[in-house]
């Protein structure tokens, strides 16, 4: 009995290791086509605008792709879903850098999106899963895992800039992305095979009180207002210290980079934040935080204050989006998490194109101060949804 316990906690630890480097691989392919984007834009001659609208390819991809995931997964599995993602994640990342037209690039950019979507949405579910298994607060670490993939990306597409062009590069990373997805995920499905024997272990379906539909979405859009800027700032970032503050390719990484540091160490202290502070003061004070930090990087006139400005946007959002999929999860299982998580990756798609439009309307520093007034709407609406909690029925 002891043994077959033991055993049960190491696949656990396994399958939380092997899920975690999905999250790693996620974040770090995409902020491999973040810092590129300056120079893709540049190779197929598209102004702020269309390249807005080739964006939207990667919005309107993950969206498609998001709607059928989660079937998908209910019908062959979450993990073989995330594996089956993370292949073609891999290979569509190398294709945006062999465009030379706006309109290939939008066609390129929808296939990422579909690679992309459809991994976020499988490799959250298996996260779900081994959440409610595990009996822990363990999602927090699962998005550090995210913010630290993106960190390595940007580091390395940092350096990388300087030395290769951005098919070279990106070919590169769709290489690594294809070894280590085929190496991980023979092994996550091997790990993952006893859970299908163990429903006698399961914990039971959360039964939502009544009332808790308007609320969850209430998370849901608090979520979304957050991932708006995550969203926005991966695509922009980079491209704004390089055109408005005219640092070198390296230099405008060094945005992001210090965006995803900041995100990674507030995602690592999200547990300890949360017991500590509460879901209220978390969301509303990350929001502030993120709020004012988006506004000094927007506007300062030199790289050292934009560079602190995306630090205090990291830290603000850092554990908002987590906090809010979890409560939204407590309050009607896996059913909320789908709805909010939804509503979520939302605004991270929908981010990069709006921002897009508004600079070429306006200017891309008055475009990225939309990320602050959503922010601050986040942290308003945390407060109307801790009234809204308080007044459902006991269960």
């Amino acid at each position: 009995m002891d043994g077959t316990a033991g055993s049960g906690a190491l696949t656990l630890r396994r399958l939380r290791f092997l899920v975690t480097v999905l999250f790693v691989l996620d974040g770090f392919v995409f902020a491999s086509w973040v810092v590129r984007v300056p120079d893709i834009k540049a190779q197929v001659g598209a102004s702020a605008s269309s390249l807005g609208l080739a964006l939207l390819g990667v919005s309107g991809g993950a969206v498609v792709t998001m709607i059928v995931t989660g079937r998908l997964c209910r019908r062959f599995g979450s993990e073989q879903m995330s594996v089956a993602m993370g292949v073609l994640l891999s290979l569509t990342i190398m294709l945006p850098a062999l465009t030379r037209s706006v309109l290939v690039l939008t066609a390129s950019l929808f296939a990422f999106g579909v690679g992309f979507g459809g991994m976020n949405v499988a490799m959250n579910s298996v996260a779900v899963d081994l959440t409610a298994r595990i009996a822990r607060p363990i999602m927090p670490s699962f998005h550090a895992a995210y913010s630290f993939g993106g960190l390595l990306g940007a580091v390395a597409g940092g350096v990388l800039a300087e030395a290769l062009s951005p098919a070279w590069h990106l070919t590169l990373v769709g290489t690594l992305g294809l070894v280590v997805t085929l190496r991980i995920g023979v092994a996550l499905l091997r790990t993952a095979e006893p859970r299908h024997n163990a429903s006698a272990v399961a914990p039971a379906p959360v039964r939502p009180r009544r009332g808790t539909r308007s609320l969850v979405l209430l998370f849901g859009v608090i979520a979304m207002c957050t991932a708006y800027g995550e969203g926005a700032l991966a695509d922009w970032a980079a491209l704004h210290l390089r055109s408005d503050l005219h640092t070198s390719a390296g230099f405008a990484a060094a945005g992001y980079a210090s965006f995803s540091v900041a995100m990674l160490a507030g995602r690592l202290s999200g547990t300890w934040t949360l017991d500590r502070l509460g879901r209220t003061r978390v969301l509303a004070a990350g929001g502030l935080t993120a709020a004012g930090g988006m506004l000094l990087a927007a506007l300062a006139p030199v790289l050292g204050l934009a560079v602190i400005g995306f630090v205090l946007v990291g830290l603000g959002l850092a554990n908002v989006f987590p906090a809010a999929i979890g409560e939204a999860g407590a309050l009607a299982g896996s059913q909320g998490v789908a709805v909010a998580s939804t509503i979520g990756y939302t605004g991270f798609l929908a981010g990069p194109p709006i921002i897009g439009f508004l600079a070429d309307s306006f200017s891309l520093p008055i475009a990225l101060t939309t990320i602050a007034g959503f922010a601050a709407a986040a942290a308003a609406i945390a407060l109307v949804a801790r009234h809204a909690e308080a007044r459902l029925p006991v269960p």
